[in-house]
């Protein structure tokens, strides 16, 4: 049987130690909570790495707003790639799209081939789609190993017949990671529908920054139950 895992978001040092103190599988480490996550700083990454004996995925997105970015963007999106893969992170997190509201497939393998070996998880940016079948084999095409999305929904819940649609379209070609709105409360309902490999979360329920090791309990307890 395949144990379900569990990916949360974290914004500071300390929802890192929270969450793989609470049994997280996975930490996916992010500045600015405000416009839903950017780079780290270095500090912060390698401050997370000497404590961490979990999987670390590091965001590297510029800036808040749209996921469609001027040359400079992408070259210190370039940088911090290089920079952050010598601290021993395990893998990355990013996306890249058109105008059009489409996946900008260049741009995207440039950042897939300078992460290697190393995974990359194209982000909820996903979830700016039009058009989420082709978006799917787009991804995938580009060399991604995870996506985390909502569904195109503003959340799982409301997206959850795309996210089962997704998962069954990627059929093993790719995990599809639910996460937006992924609450301990949701996550058996969600999970009797989508049946994916992993989910993600912030696990913040009081309004802070600060991951609930409760929450986190819950959501690995109710995942595995």
């Amino acid at each position: 049987m395949n144990l379900k895992k569990i990916e949360i978001a974290c914004f500071n040092l300390e929802s890192a130690l929270i969450a793989q103190k609470a049994g997280a599988d996975r930490v996916e480490l992010c500045a600015d909570m405000s416009v839903g996550g950017t780079t780290p700083t270095i500090e912060m990454i390698k401050q997370a790495r000497e404590n961490l004996t979990i999987d670390l995925y590091v965001m590297i997105r510029s800036r808040g707003g749209n996921f469609v970015y001027s040359e400079a963007e992408l070259e210190q999106m370039k940088l911090e790639i290089e920079t952050i893969k010598k601290l021993g992170v395990n893998g990355f997190v990013f996306g890249v799209l058109n105008e059009e509201k489409t996946i900008h497939i260049e741009q995207n393998i440039a950042l897939v081939e300078l992460a290697k070996p190393l995974p990359c998880t194209f982000h909820r940016a996903f979830d700016a789609v039009l058009d989420y079948e082709k978006a799917l084999e787009d991804v995938i095409s580009c060399g991604f190993s995870n996506i985390l999305t909502s569904g195109t929904f503003p959340n799982v819940m409301e997206g959850k017949e795309v996210l089962q649609q997704l998962v069954i379209q990627a059929n093993n070609r790719i995990e599809i990671m639910s996460g937006g709105g992924l609450r301990s409360t949701n996550i058996s309902e969600l999970d009797k529908l989508v049946n994916a490999n992993w989910y993600h979360s912030s696990a913040i329920t009081d309004g802070s920054e600060i991951a609930n090791p409760e929450e986190i309990i819950q959501l690995k307890k109710k995942l595995q139950s």
